[in-house]
């Protein structure tokens, strides 16, 4: 497979909980690559660092529906916990990460399956 992912099964996937998250809330992070991003998953705000601020400007961000890993364990960035992940498209090589959104009917906490 040359460096590829593996394949996985249905049951590996079946860990993964991806939910549609509204960002209602956005900032840089002084001196970093990062934005400080709030999102309501619907039934809570998660905090979620993300390395896009090099391509998205905060108040770009708020009110986008955007798919989430809602079960990522948390990890502390730069001294901020960071409580999920943001998918994004084409983050290979230096291309300009595209974030993955949904459309306006979904709501917030939704699961993607």
């Amino acid at each position: 497979m040359n460096g590829e992912p593996g394949i996985i099964d249905i049951r590996d996937f079946a860990k993964v909980d991806l939910r549609v998250g509204r960002i209602v809330e956005a900032e840089h992070i002084p001196g970093t690559r990062l934005l400080r991003l709030i999102v309501d998953l619907g039934t809570e705000k998660r905090q979620i660092i993300s390395g896009i601020a090099e391509y998205y400007k905060p108040e770009d961000l708020i009110g986008k529906k955007v798919v989430v890993v809602a079960n990522l364990k948390p990890k502390r960035i730069r001294g901020y916990l960071s409580e999920g992940m943001i998918l994004a498209a084409g983050c290979d090589n230096g291309q300009r990460p595209v974030l993955v959104v949904v459309g306006d009917e979904a709501e917030p906490g939704w699961k993607i399956c």
